[in-house]
């Protein structure tokens, strides 16, 4: 879950799953986030309806341990 000040500057982020305050210094979050966003239409049971959330990167991985099929994963060379 993020929060934004009234002039749109990040102000914290929160894990959906565990609630821990993520550190966010001068509206740049510095630490691992998966933020999740899906909209939905037609052919399934929320058609019209937007989720959006955010996890740490521990409850991030408990998730992906879950999976059948595991993620793909590759090196990335230059961050952003």
């Amino acid at each position: 879950m993020r929060n934004y000040s009234d002039n749109k500057e990040l102000v914290s982020v929160i894990c959906n799953k565990c609630k821990k305050e993520l550190r966010v210094e001068n509206g740049i979050l510095k630490e691992g986030c998966f933020n999740g966003n899906v909209q939905f239409g037609y052919f399934s049971n929320k058609d019209g309806k937007k989720h959006s959330f955010d996890l740490c990167e521990e409850c991030y991985d408990k998730m992906i341990k879950e999976f059948a099929i595991p993620v793909e994963e590759e090196e990335i060379l230059e961050l952003i």
